[in-house]
């Protein structure tokens, strides 16, 4: 596709003094026609969409005004806790990657925002040449047909913004570092939330791992026992077979559980930006105080949430973007001025009659493109739309997420009290168990089914431990808050500024 453009040139160069004087007036005219235009600015200007809020949670919990906004992984209380969530801020990957992200945005803002100023350069050469003799015209009998010629100037050029073409560039460039912002502290938000929920795993396997080694060495000497007391004709081999069964039955869980720790040392030292290694450790699960939930109504979520604000800052690039797709319809100006030497003697190189300018004003703009400004300006307005519903789904997984959240740490804390009242019922039944076998008064059978149960549920019982504290992180991860603030401070910072002026 071709446009017709139409070009308004005034043009003067160093050999016509009174020229330059009477271009500079009439692009004096156009830099004052240029200023009275660069108020238009083309395209709307953002505005927030309005977004339908819960008027409350789902489910009522008790809430702490002010532990949205502290290092909430402290109050768990364990200092190994707190040593790898520093270092996964410092050493993390995906960290520095976000990092230099923002920085890639914070270029191309610098980019954008140097088109508002003039663009100043310089060039310099020299040249040595021969003539021809016999070329037209013909050089002239006895000259010298080499020369060397001396050049150099600073040139200036300058596009004025006229319909606000640069002004919607640098709103949507800016609207992307933003974003780029919040995505880097999306990214801290997440790993903070990854590194607690990994080691409570990890702290919980330890835990069941350590229930299954004590039950195994439990069963092994019970199993001495009773091979004993079978070689003494006392207990039969349907009893030894029953307790060969529990042994065994603990240490098929042994392996899993080791091989699922060290996987998840390994996870844990991804996240700590290292290679896969043992992973040190501080309290039990048991000895883990729970963090006490944040306080906040779903509407805060708004101003909390790392990604719901990169969504919004996108919209408002995708905003920006629409205006700068309309500016095609409307003419440029730019202005151009070049002043330099121009000399065949370097002696003369920089005196006056060597000097030589030229300044020059364009206006340019389109009449014909066959659709090829409407279908930018057509992307661009669908390039909104999909920001804009992007933004409003944000939000809605949002509400979701903390709703889900708080229910889940709801139920699974008094899942965990039912397991936990569970396990000491178990442990009793049990007890008693063997204390009517020793008396004579029950089969082994009896012991065994008790003390299966036993095992199963005290394993049961830690994971469950483990989901409620996880659930817990989950709010905090749900929710946002200030702690994201708290955790950026600890983490690895753009080389750039975030806040452009």
């Amino acid at each position: 596709m071709r446009s017709l453009v139409r070009e308004l040139r005034f043009h003067a160069l160093s050999g016509a003094r009174g020229g330059v004087h009477r271009s500079a007036r009439a692009t004096g005219a156009l830099v004052l026609v240029a200023a009275f235009c660069s108020g238009c600015t083309v395209g709307t200007d953002y505005v927030r969409p309005a977004v339908v809020a819960p008027d409350a949670w789902r489910i009522d919990v008790r809430q702490a005004a002010d532990a949205a906004n502290t290092r909430w992984w402290r109050q768990f209380g364990d200092a190994a806790l707190d040593q790898l969530i520093e270092t996964a801020l410092r050493e993390n990957r995906d960290v520095v990657i976000a990092a230099a992200r923002v920085d890639q945005f914070l270029g191309q803002l610098v980019t954008t925002r140097a088109q508002f100023y003039p663009q100043i350069g310089y060039s310099a050469d020299a040249s040595r040449t021969r003539s021809s003799r016999v070329g037209q015209p013909p050089l002239a009998p006895g000259a010298d047909p080499y020369y060397t010629l001396y050049q150099g100037a600073l040139s200036a050029q300058w596009q004025i913004d006229l319909f606000g073409r640069v002004r919607r560039q640098t709103e949507a460039a800016q609207a992307q570092v933003y974003a780029s912002e919040q995505g880097r502290r999306g990214v801290i938000q997440s790993l903070v939330a990854s590194v607690a929920a990994s080691y409570i795993t990890l702290r919980a396997l330890d835990s069941q791992l350590e229930i299954s080694r004590s039950t195994a060495a439990n069963y092994a000497g019970t199993l001495k026992i009773f091979g004993l007391r079978f070689k003494g004709g006392v207990v039969s081999q349907v009893e030894v077979s029953q307790i060969e069964s529990q042994y065994q039955q603990a240490l098929a869980a042994i392996p899993s559980l080791e091989q699922q720790v060290a996987a998840q040392e390994n996870l844990i030292s991804i996240l700590l930006g290292r290679n896969p290694g043992p992973i040190p450790r501080g309290k039990s699960i048991e000895q883990l105080v729970a963090p006490d939930i944040p306080d906040g109504l779903p509407s805060t979520l708004l101003e909390r949430r790392p990604d719901i604000l990169q969504a919004e800052q996108l919209l408002v690039a995708a905003n920006a973007n629409v205006g700068v797709a309309r500016s095609l319809y409307y003419p440029t100006l730019s202005l151009t001025g070049v002043l330099g030497s121009v000399s065949t003697a370097l002696g003369d190189f920089l005196t006056g009659p060597a000097t030589a300018a030229s300044l020059a004003a364009g206006i340019a703009g389109p009449v014909f493109t066959f659709g090829a400004v409407e279908g930018q300006v057509r992307s661009a307005e669908a390039a909104r739309r999909e920001a804009l519903a992007s933004y409003q789904q944000v939000v809605l997984n949002a509400f979701r997420e903390a709703n889900d959240a708080l229910i889940g740490a709801t139920k699974k804390r008094e899942e965990a009290g039912a397991q936990a009242r569970r396990v000491a019922a178990l442990r009793e039944y049990a007890r008693l168990s063997r204390l009517k076998f020793d008396n004579g008064y029950a089969g082994y059978l009896e012991v065994l089914y008790a003390e299966n149960e036993l095992f199963a549920a005290e394993l049961s019982s830690v994971r469950s431990f483990a989901e409620q504290y996880g659930q817990l992180v989950s709010i905090y991860r749900a929710i946002g808050g200030g702690w994201v603030d708290e955790a950026d401070r600890l983490a690895v910072q753009p080389l750039g500024t975030t806040s452009p002026k």
